[in-house]
């Protein structure tokens, strides 16, 4: 399951949720009832694409087409990904339907409308004054409101989707960019449902000393800027506005977006495979695009494991706990007189505490991995200039007071470096020999006291002894084991042949196409397949095809899927595996 990558990431989730959830469908419908009681709803008719040859008005996102703004050749019919324009897909310039490529008609048909205008204000005074807000999602949403907001589209003539709840509305669903923002909302109250206080979700968003915060790509800056604080506001209920919005800009792979299809990319569980999840996750903080897109190359990542995480962080601990292990037994030993550099050092800590704990609490978390280094180096430094290792033979409380210092280091590096590489942090800990209420962020000033006794020191991390081209090679291997299957496991796939019967798409998917196949003996079973973009469904009737028959069923956007049909990729182009020669439907494949 996703929730438990997230959780081998250290990530976790009070409510770990979806839009499609019952909670969800009923509260967007009764806000947009309470929103259109409070007359900010209107009807109005509208020029939408339609697509003749799939026969169905055209999602905004199905239809792609020239931004008619910055000249992006793959705008959506949405948005443009490059400039970050609401679009309306009527305005795309040489649009296509991404079902079957054609070019659609414009038809003309009536929808309901959010009247978004009558908040300009609002939410010009909102933005304005909003310290909190990134400079980029500041700046982007104060040209959309000079440019002139306009209605937005409530409804769309989607069979997926939660039903509009508009009278006359019937068939009509509510348009996903103005529901899904309203997710927030409904899965704080999905929680504290589930914990038995069905009021307790009104805390977070109407006490006035409460605050919500959102991390985002700057693709998605007006949807929580504008759109989601102009839905709460239109409800009159005195909702809580989005205290700060963190805005990404983009961050690429090997300078290239990322794409599954196109195996461009990482993905979360691969990563996992590869290195451990504190490597990924400091890295990725490390080089984190707050300002500016950012490239990830397996460069830099080896740079962050070997140079940072290995040869900074994990030598000074190593260096320090071994030299307690060694010289005084696995104790912190008692500091003697403190010279100007020892005072210097311990003032550090205290300046690098507070400065990343500033730098977290003003989501500059780049900046707080660079601090956090910062505080090693230090540490590095600082043994470099004692030399604790020669100090031991002429004047042992010398070395003491330089192991005592170091300590201290180390036990603020165990607590500041929890956010970041929360594993990690748990095995200092456990080497400090410390409980687990120490890596509070209170506890991170409060010294390792002298008669403290430590493990035995071991490396926190290792180096990638590996090439850029390696660790490409490691990954590509990773990937084809993710596909491999046992002969044992192999032989128990029933693999039969199947006869298509009916084939038709499935209405709100670009690339699934339902089939009905004829198992044997007359047994119809169904098959969800993303083949849309290489078989129109007329073609698909009365193939025979390669099936395994005896999976788990699986519903796919509302269908059941009982069996999977095999087929050939070759970059974008799918080829059905059929035999060469006529044969009865339930044959078996062996």
């Amino acid at each position: 399951m996703v929730s438990e990558l997230f959780r081998k990431w250290g990530i976790s989730f009070d409510n770990y949720t979806r839009t499609e959830s019952p909670n969800h469908k009923a509260f967007v419908r009764e806000v947009f009832l309470k929103i259109e009681r409070n007359g900010y709803v209107f009807t109005m008719e509208t020029e939408l694409p339609y697509c003749p040859r799939c026969k169905r008005f055209l999602p905004d996102r199905f239809v792609e087409g020239t931004c008619p703004y910055c000249g992006y050749e793959g705008a959506r019919g949405d948005q443009c990904e490059k400039c970050g324009r609401l679009l309306e897909p009527t305005k795309l310039i040489n649009p296509y339907c991404t079902i079957c490529g054609s070019e659609p008609t414009i038809r003309r048909v009536t929808h309901w409308y959010f009247d978004m205008p009558k908040f300009t204000d609002q939410l010009l005074e909102y933005i304005k004054n909003n310290r909190q807000l990134p400079d980029n999602a500041r700046n982007f949403s104060l040209n959309l409101l000079k440019e002139g907001l306009k209605p937005r589209p409530i409804t769309r003539d989607n069979k997926w989707g939660i039903p509009a709840p508009f009278k006359g509305a019937e068939g009509k669903t509510i348009y996903v960019w103005l529901e899904a923002v309203l997710g927030y909302v409904s899965a704080t109250i999905e929680y504290f449902k589930r914990l038995g206080k069905p009021d307790g979700w009104k805390d977070y968003w109407f006490n006035k000393d409460a605050k919500t915060l959102y991390f985002i790509g700057k693709d998605n800056i007006p949807f929580h800027t504008l759109i989601l604080p102009a839905l709460l506001l239109a409800t009159h209920e005195g909702y809580n506005l989005p205290w700060n919005v963190s805005t990404n800009e983009f961050l690429v792979f090997e300078g290239k977006k990322s794409s599954k299809s196109r195996r461009i990319g990482v993905w979360i569980d691969e990563a996992l495979k590869l290195f451990p999840p504190d490597y990924w996750r400091y890295t990725l903080i490390s080089i984190r695009p707050e300002t500016k897109d950012t490239n990830f190359t397996w460069e830099v990542f080896i740079e962050k494991v070997n140079s940072d995480l290995n040869d900074t962080l994990g030598n000074f601990i190593h260096r320090t706990l071994t030299f307690i292990n060694r010289y005084f037994g696995g104790v912190v030993p008692e500091p003697t007189k403190l010279d100007e550099p020892d005072e210097k050092v311990l003032n550090s800590i205290k300046e690098k505490v507070e400065s990343i704990s500033e730098r977290i609490e003003g989501f500059q978390l780049q900046d707080a991995t660079r601090i956090f280094m910062e505080l090693s180096r230090i540490g590095n430094r600082y043994l470099n200039e004692k030399q604790p290792w020669l100090a031991i033979k002429r004047d042992r409380s010398s070395a003491a007071t330089t192991l005592y210092v170091a300590a201290q280091i180390v036990k603020a590096l165990t607590v500041t470096m929890a956010p970041f590489m929360p594993f990690t942090s748990e095995r200092l800990r456990k080497l400090l020999n410390l409980p687990e209420e120490a890596n509070r962020w209170s506890e991170a000033l409060k010294p390792l006291p002298p008669g403290h006794r430590v493990r035995e020191a071991k490396p926190l991390f290792h180096k990638i002894e590996a090439s850029r081209e390696g660790l490409q090679e490691m990954l590509e291997k990773v990937r084809a084991a993710s596909h491999m299957v046992s002969i044992d496991e192999f032989s128990r796939m029933d693999l039969r042949v199947g006869k298509i019967v009916k084939a038709e798409r499935i209405p709100g998917s670009r690339k699934l196409i339902k089939l009905t196949i004829d198992v044997g003996d007359e047994k119809l079973k169904n098959a969800v397949a993303g083949i849309a973009d290489n078989y129109k469904p007329e073609e698909l009737e009365g193939k025979l095809v390669a099936l395994i028959t005896n999976l788990k069923p699986r519903r796919i956007m509302g269908v059941e899927s009982e069996v999977m049909i095999l087929a050939a990729q070759d970059g974008r182009t799918v080829t059905l595996l059929q035999p060469d020669k006529p044969v009865r439907p339930g044959s078996k494949i062996s």
